[in-house]
């Protein structure tokens, strides 16, 4: 029996050492490669890039279904362009790649690499608004962008290079653009919790929105090393860029009136982390099977002798599974024993295994092993699909619930900085009473290692005592944490 080879699988590393076990997961399941010879670049290889492919997939589609165009902009913006908003070239200026020669030759105008497109797309816009019946104007492009990250760097979580899809808009009042940021949201809330992952939707505050806008809306994740990963944010951006680009319009009564602007920005290299780190295990990916490049593979189990009989049914139930229009892959390598194949598949967390010998070809049988809890079940071959397909959504949400539990165990309520040091060292997202006084969030941040990340988007929480720090009236409940 072929299956009793020695087998040449690696040790696994518990999830316990996030770090070690992420890289390890990272390059053993061929998500993304970090030893590209730039710091802060990394290379997205075969299996990371089939599952961001996938997100992508999710969101460009929804976004298309909300009316946003898809575009692509030059990756170039001119300097004379980026410097229009100032508040927004502020926040931005330190982390610029320039753009200053042509072979030897020095340009006449510095160009940036795209750190984030609005001054690129904006002077478009005003090419293509005339009157009250071009807008609303909405497009989005998936694309890289380049920051030069001062902070460490870390695969898909912080790089300088890194891939995302931006959305921008144009409107004929505030209104309609508030709706924008509520569309937005919501098209983003449908990719994030088809994945399985929960989140916390925070109000920024006014220190830390997106340099330019009104106000900005994040979205918050837990990651398993007690550092929140932003993975969206939602931007109204007010008459701000549109003042700066002389975005306006004919009325309906004739008038010349200004544009509002909202933006909007999901990383996918941020939400595939918050995929891998949510939902591992020891074992390595576990993944939804929305995503999964193969949801199912099927692994013959040869028998000396009977190797033909093991190979035919597995053959025939392969044409099955791919005619029910479900990803699956046959693994009939015989290089390696099923030991090395299981090690494999599992560390890539595909969402279902098929054993087959030659018992369950004789019986027209199948024995399926599902990835998140490895239990075990035989079914007749007539039960196939429908068990495949019962399967992926109880998967799903086995995931999903153990996902809001981990975050709902996460947050903590502090009264005092004794209390909030204390949550901090275990890694925990913490409310607190805050009067809403950029010092008293600055000096927390000093002291406790940890700092506000906002207040609640969707959920009215009103404080229940005076301010954490100064001990003044507090006016809003805010949300502390580290972060990337």
């Amino acid at each position: 029996m072929t299956g009793n080879k020695s087998s040449t699988k690696k040790e696994l590393i518990a999830k316990d050492n996030f770090s070690e076990w992420y890289d390890n997961v990272l390059l053993e399941a061929k998500i993304v490669d970090d030893r590209y010879p730039v710091k802060g670049f990394s290379v997205y290889t075969g299996w990371g890039m089939s599952i961001a492919k996938r997100i992508i997939g999710m969101l460009e589609e929804k976004l298309e279904e909300n009316g946003n165009e898809p575009m692509q902009f030059p990756v170039v913006i001119p300097e004379d362009s980026f410097q229009k908003e100032e508040d927004h070239i502020e926040g931005f200026s330190g982390e610029v790649f320039w753009i200053t020669h042509a072979g030897n030759n020095e340009l006449e105008r510095r160009l940036i690499l795209r750190p984030t497109s609005e001054t690129a797309i904006y002077p478009m816009f005003k090419l293509w608004m005339r009157s009250h019946q071009d807008l609303p104007l909405r497009m989005h492009q998936t694309c890289n962008v380049y920051r030069y990250e001062t902070k460490a760097t870390r695969p898909l979580y912080r790089g300088r290079e890194f891939l995302w899809n931006e959305g921008h808009t144009a409107h004929v009042d505030y209104d309609d653009a508030e709706a924008e940021v509520r569309a937005a949201i919501e098209a983003y809330r449908s990719v994030y919790d088809r994945l399985g992952l929960s989140y916390i939707m925070m109000k920024r505050p006014e220190f830390d929105k997106f340099a330019g806008a009104d106000y900005s809306v994040a979205f918050d994740t837990w990651n398993p090393d007690g550092k929140v990963n932003q993975i969206g944010t939602v931007h109204q951006l007010g008459h701000n860029f549109a003042k700066a680009f002389d975005l306006t319009y004919e009325d309906a009564d004739g008038e010349q009136a200004t544009a509002t602007n909202t933006c909007y920005g999901m990383g996918f290299g941020r939400t595939l982390a918050a995929t891998i780190a949510h939902h591992g295990d020891d074992h390595g990916l576990v993944l939804p099977p929305i995503v999964a490049p193969i949801q199912v593979v099927i692994i013959p189990i040869f028998f000396k002798g009977k190797e033909e009989i093991a190979l035919n049914y597995s053959k025939k139930l392969f044409d099955e599974i791919k005619a029910a229009g479900i990803r699956v892959k046959l693994d009939d390598d015989n290089r390696f024993n099923p030991g090395d194949k299981y090690f494999t598949w599992e560390m890539y967390g595909t969402p279902i295994r098929i054993e087959v010998g030659p018992r369950e070809a004789q019986n027209n049988k199948v024995t399926l092993v599902r990835r998140d809890t490895f239990e075990k079940t035989q079914i007749d071959e007539s039960e196939l699909i429908p068990t495949i397909q019962g399967l992926f959504e109880s998967i799903f949400e086995n995931l999903r619930a153990k996902d809001k539990k981990t975050l709902d165990n996460l947050i903590a309520d502090a009264y005092d900085l004794d209390q909030l040091k204390t949550y901090m060292d275990s890694r925990m997202i913490v409310r607190i009473n805050w009067c809403g006084d950029p010092d008293c969030a600055f000096n927390l941040k000093d002291m406790v290692s940890g700092e506000i990340r906002g207040t609640r988007w969707d959920v009215e929480e009103k404080p229940t005592g005076n301010c954490i720090m100064c001990k003044e009236e507090a006016k809003y409940v805010a949300y502390v944490s580290r972060t990337y």
